[in-house]
Formats: structure tokens, sequence, C-alpha cells
């Protein structure tokens, strides 16, 4: 089975180069995030033309999270026990964002993940997403305590470069949110709960991005983060036999279709 997750930066900007490369890449699933619509604006019709089931969670035009799979889509859950919420403005009631859905495909349990950006090291929002994390860290733990050999994969934008290889010029970022300690320890967390980041062993070195900003010349120059990440339960980390960054989809061109994410797709492949 071929697994892949991709920040598409608006699925509806985006729908014909998402759907060409799923065709292309022979992809069973595609996580999704930063769809940036609600469930009705979602553009099911062209996966459907290939042989796709979607599930979305789209609340506005912000964050977004969806999962496309030709191998079935069984138990969808919106959200994970323990998300915390978040208000921009004190007058609203804080919610849980759109940022996590999880389904069982052929047997394996995906999660798509977007976690919250964090903006600045002073903002409200950087310690929202210190609490996501730690929540997402405590509910997955449990799962793996219920069943040790259950097959979970927690795929998406992590907004957080584990280390610092994982950033093209870390005085560029040194006071900037992705790279602190905290964000770090917190990602390290969920790897001590029992997932492992699956992709890494297939793509080692420093300067092995998955994102680029559009602007400067950062992709050309190959100024990027690896923020992107598949992270396996031990089950399902023993199944993976290959580990990329299509590094190809965030380039454009007269042979590409549409205009590029910002963020290039990770793919697995799972043994049987």
């Amino acid at each position: 089975m071929r697994v892949a997750t991709w920040n598409v930066n608006s699925i509806r900007a985006r729908v014909d180069r998402v759907t060409d490369w799923l065709a292309r890449a022979d992809v069973d699933v595609l996580a999704m995030q930063e769809t940036k619509c609600s469930d009705d604006q979602f553009p099911t019709m062209p996966f459907a033309a290939l042989g796709y089931d979607v599930v979305h969670c789209g609340f506005n035009q912000w964050n977004g999270v969806a999962i496309a799979s030709r191998v079935g889509i069984d138990d969808v859950e919106v959200g994970f026990p323990g998300q915390p919420t978040w208000s921009d403005k004190p007058e609203n009631e804080a919610a849980a964002e759109a940022r996590a859905l999880g389904a069982t495909c052929d047997g394996v349990r995906l999660w798509s993940l977007y976690i919250p950006n964090g903006r600045t090291v002073d903002s409200p929002h950087y310690r929202y997403k210190l609490e996501w994390l730690a929540a997402l860290r405590d509910t997955a733990a449990t799962w793996l305590t219920a069943d040790a050999g259950a097959q979970i994969a927690l795929m998406g934008d992590w907004n957080i470069a584990p280390t610092g290889e994982d950033v093209w010029d870390m005085e560029v970022f040194r006071d900037s949110t992705h790279v602190t300690e905290p964000e770090r320890a917190a990602f390290d967390a969920v790897v001590d709960a029992g997932f492992a980041d699956v992709v890494r062993p297939y793509t080692p070195g420093p300067d092995v991005f998955t994102y680029w900003d559009y602007t400067q010349l950062r992709f050309p120059k190959n100024r990027g983060m690896r923020i992107d990440f598949i992270l396996g339960s031990p089950a399902f980390a023993d199944r993976v036999t290959h580990g990329e960054i299509v590094r190809d989809e965030r380039k454009t061109g007269k042979n590409r279709v549409g205009s590029p994410s910002d963020h290039a797709p990770v793919l697995i492949e799972l043994a049987p």
C-alpha cells in the first residue's frame, strides 16, 4: 500500500495538481492538510473520478484536513479525545479547529494532522500549539497502551523542524517558532511515546526539506524546512519498505498541472 501526506495549501486552488499526482504516483491513501474550505466546498468529484472516497473536516477558509482513499474508509473520527480548543477573539467561544481527522484504511489507522503554527513565541497561539501537541501525545500513547500491535500513522504538517539540519539556516529562524526547544521537545515526546519517523531513514542528511516559502526564490535556492512527517507505531513502522519526499511536486513548469503548494508530498510504501 502506498500512503502519502501533503499540505496542499488550498484544495480548491490545487485539486488538478493533487489528482494528477495521485494518478501518476499510484497512491492508495492521501492525507491532506490546509484544505482551506468547508465540507460542502471540498471538490470531491475529481477524486471520485479516480476511484477515491474522501472524508474532510473543514469549517471555513482556514485550516482543514482530509483523507482520500481507494482502499476503503472506516471509523471516521473528527478530532482526537482531549484536543484543545482555540478562539482568536475573546468574545467568541473557543472551539476545536479543523486540524485532526482519523480513519481506518485497509486495516491501518491513519490520522491527517495540521499542527498549529504557533505564530510567534510570545503569542497565545504558541502556548496553544504546545498544549495541542501535549494532548496529541497523551492520547496517542493511550492508543498503544490499549493495543501495542495497532498500526497507526500520525501524518501531516507538524510545523516543527525537529533538528538543526531541518532548516536551511538556523540563524534565520533563531528567534522564531518551529525551532524552539519546547516545540522540539513536544515532537520528541510523541516519538518517545512510540511513534517513529518512518521517512527519515530513507531521506537522510541535511538540506532535505518538505517546505519552501514562495518568496525570495526559496525553492530554487533550496532554502526550506523539513516540517512534514509520518510518525508510525511500531507495527506500522515494521511494514514500511520505502519513504521519500516528492520534491518534484514543488516545481512549476510547462509539464506541471496547475500551481504548486509550498509543501511537497511525503510518500511511503507498506509491505503487505
